[in-house]
C-alpha cells in the first residue's frame, strides 16, 4: 500500500456554522449521496460544568473532494435523556446503507465516578436520506456483556451478502498505571454479525494481534474490500502517555483478510505515516477507508485528537 496524502480538507475551527463549539472534527465517515460525499464527525461543546459533549454533525463535499457543497447547521442525532448510555456525548457513528434508509450504528458515552467513562453501541435511522436520524430506543443494541464487561463502541458495520458485519472495540481491563493520576482503559477488536442489524452474535475474541505490548490500545475498525480481499485499517496507541509524548501516541495499523473473521496483522503495508511539521505531525488517528468513483480513500486525523480536523490520501496503485 502506498498513501499519496491530498492535506487537511476540513476545519471545523474556520466555519460559523460552528461558533458555538470548541472545535474537533473527529472520525469521519462517508455516506455517498447524490452527485457528492456526505462525511459525519463528531464536534463537542461545552456543558455548564465545562466539560465536552460530542455531537454528530456532516459537511458534503463535491466527489473530487476539492470544494464543501453543504456544512450542518445542528447536530442530526439528538443526545440520550438524563441517565442514559449517549447523555454525555456521541462519537463516533458508522452510517450504512439498508432499504432505502441509513442506520447509523453509535458510539454512546456517559461519565462514571471510579472510571472516567462507559460506552455502548445505539443504533438511530434516517428516512431522509441521512439529514437526521431518529433512536430505534432510548438504550443500546450492543453493549457490556458477560465475557466482555467492560466498554464496547466504535462499532463499524457494513451489511455483505444480505448479512450485517460488525467490527468493534471492547474493553479488556481498567488500570492504575504508574505515574499517571487516573485509570486508563485498554481496548481491543472484535467481531460480531447478525442478520437484523439489532440483534447481535459475539464471535468473543480478539481478532487483530498486539504489535506494542498486550496494553496495546486498538480503536476504531474501517473495513472495504478491493482486489479480492478485505483490508482494515484502525488505530492504535500505547495505554499511557499517549497525551503528551507523541511517539506514545496513535498511528494506523493494517490488516488484511479472505473471510471477514481471521486477519492477519502486517502494518509495514499500512503506507502511511506522520509527517513533521505538518498538522499530522504528532499523531494520525480514527481512520475512515472508503470508495468513491472507483478510487479508494482513506479520511483521518492527525494531531490533537482532530481538533483542527480531518484530512484525506488516496491510495496509488
Amino acid at each position: 500500500m502506498k498513501w499519496k496524502k491530498l492535506g487537511k480538507i476540513f476545519d471545523p475551527t474556520t466555519h460559523s456554522a460552528f461558533k458555538d463549539f470548541v472545535g474537533f472534527a473527529q472520525s469521519p465517515q462517508v455516506l455517498a449521496i447524490k452527485d457528492g460525499v456526505r462525511v459525519y464527525f463528531s464536534i463537542r461543546k461545552k456543558d455548564r460544568n465545562g466539560k465536552f459533549l460530542s455531537h454528530i454533525s456532516f459537511v458534503d463535499f463535491k466527489t473530487d473532494f476539492t470544494s464543501i457543497i453543504n456544512v450542518a447547521d445542528q447536530p442530526v442525532i439528538e443526545l440520550g435523556a438524563l441517565g442514559t448510555f449517549d447523555e454525555h456525548g456521541i462519537f463516533p457513528i458508522s452510517p450504512v446503507e439498508y432499504k432505502n434508509e441509513i442506520y447509523a450504528y453509535t458510539c454512546g458515552w456517559s461519565r462514571r465516578v471510579s472510571v472516567s467513562v462507559e460506552t455502548s453501541t445505539g443504533l438511530a435511522i434516517s428516512k431522509d436520506g441521512g439529514l437526521s436520524f431518529q433512536k430505534v430506543g432510548d438504550g443500546p443494541i450492543f453493549s457490556s456483556a458477560l465475557h466482555e464487561p467492560f466498554l464496547v463502541g466504535d462499532s463499524f458495520v457494513r451489511v455483505y451478502n444480505d448479512v450485517f458485519h460488525m467490527w468493534y472495540i471492547y474493553g479488556t481491563k481498567w488500570s492504575k498505571f504508574p505515574n499517571e493520576s487516573s485509570p486508563d482503559r485498554v481496548y481491543k477488536i472484535a467481531y460480531a454479525r447478525s442478520q437484523d442489524g439489532i440483534t447481535w452474535e459475539r464471535v468473543g475474541k480478539q481478532i487483530v494481534t498486539d504489535k506494542l505490548n498486550e496494553d496495546e490500545c486498538q480503536a476504531l475498525p474501517t473495513v472495504t474490500y478491493f482486489d479480492g480481499r478485505y483490508h482494515m485499517y484502525f488505530c492504535y496507541r500505547h495505554a499511557t502517555g499517549f497525551r503528551k509524548n507523541m511517539e506514545r501516541g496513535y498511528r494506523i495499523g493494517y490488516a488484511f483478510s479472505d473471510d471477514l473473521l481471521n486477519w492477519k496483522r502486517n502494518d509495514d503495508l499500512v503506507g502511511i505515516d506522520v509527517t513533521p511539521g505538518d498538522w499530522d505531525s504528532e499523531m494520525l488517528c480514527y481512520p475512515h477507508v472508503f470508495q468513491c468513483e472507483n478510487k479508494v480513500y482513506l479520511l483521518y486525523n492527525g494531531n490533537e485528537f482532530g481538533k483542527y480536523g480531518f484530512g484525506l490520501a488516496i491510495l496509488e496503485r
